[in-house]
């Protein structure tokens, strides 16, 4: 594949009503557990969820909960002891699960990347940034070195780095530096979604504006998808289009994300709402959500969330919550919603 091939993509307009409507990411009964010494943890458990052309799709949940391993599920790049044990993922008319390993390496990058929670972590410390960049451009697209290093170039200026400092090693940057240089790697072979796996986590507040803002600009202007993975709901309210809560494995609650900031369901969702403060509007107390969350190995009964839960009844210990919608577009797993 040739730098020409990749540049001449057509880009899509984003978020625009014809891309939202079409589906291009399709996880149907997804199930992955890490089989232990202590017994199977049931970390994914029957979710189910879509991500359109253009959106921004956010999801969120307590450390533990099961989101970057659904990250890794789609990407087919769970290790051991995680196994996938059933479900369906589709990626347009792509069977991932189906794929062989030749497949999944034309698959990666050039139809879903990652970006990844640490970028200190992702980059290897002792090549330089540049080496890392054209590194996926000679393995998935077979680029001339030549056009490799072009590529780099423009990748750093679209992320707002100097393509002087694509020479640096990772130590040599900045945490923000090296979290637009992870998402320039992303970007290099222009795929239709890019999952970002707590993309500002460890930033200070500054820097994760200036890259939730980088990232804005460019999903705006390329029209790729985005899946936003953040244990900060409040950031997700304000960057998504729709936003999924995951709780104990499970998804439970879905909602476009301002409808499901101004009317939660979920008690569990209403919890992470309380749990962080309202720039505008009246002064509250903060609360937190008491308790912690349940083993996967052997996950209670009922609603998961009922050891915790302010209003749990008898019906939510005992009977599993049915997942339905509320209202157009807002889906709930609540008796009492």
């Amino acid at each position: 594949m040739s730098l020409e091939s990749i540049m001449s993509k057509p880009v899509d307009q984003p978020r625009s009503s014809a891309l939202m409507n079409s589906q291009l990411l399709q996880v149907k009964d997804l199930h992955v557990q890490y089989f232990t010494q202590r017994g199977a943890v049931k970390a994914v458990d029957g979710v189910s969820f879509e991500v359109s052309q253009g959106e921004v799709f956010g999801l969120a949940g307590e450390s533990g909960c099961g989101k970057s391993t659904i990250a890794h599920a789609i990407l087919r790049i769970l290790h051991s002891p995680a196994v996938i044990t059933g479900g369906e993922i589709h990626f347009e008319s792509q069977d991932i699960l189906g794929m062989n390993q030749t497949e999944l390496e034309h698959f990666r990058w050039q139809s879903i990347s990652l970006v990844t929670q640490s970028a200190m972590n992702a980059l290897n410390p002792v090549e330089n940034v540049a080496s890392q960049i054209t590194d996926v451009l000679e393995v998935h697209a077979k680029m001339p070195r030549l056009d490799r290093n072009q590529r780099a170039a423009e990748l750093f200026t679209m992320v707002g780095l100097d393509p002087s400092r694509l020479k640096d090693y990772p130590h040599q940057l900045s945490g923000g530096m090296r979290q637009r240089v992870v998402i320039a790697m992303a970007l290099a072979l222009n795929p239709k979604m890019i999952i970002m796996d707590e993309p500002t986590t460890a930033l200070d507040v500054i820097v994760q504006k200036q890259i939730m803002q980088k990232i804005e600009d460019l999903q705006s202007g390329l029209g790729f998808s985005t899946m936003f993975i953040t244990h900060d709901l409040s950031l997700l309210v304000e960057q998504s289009t729709r936003i999924a809560i995951m709780y104990a494995g499970e998804i439970v609650e879905t909602a476009p994300s301002r409808e499901l900031f101004a009317q939660p369901y979920h008690f569990y969702t209403q919890g992470l709402m309380n749990s962080f403060p309202s720039l505008t509007g009246p002064k509250n107390n903060l609360t937190g959500i008491p308790g912690a969350p349940p083993d996967l190995v052997n996950p209670p009964s009922g609603c998961r969330f009922h050891l915790r839960c302010p209003a749990a009844q008898e019906r939510c210990i005992v009977e599993k919550p049915a997942w339905r919608e509320i209202s157009a577009g807002h889906f709930a797993a609540c008796h009492l919603a």
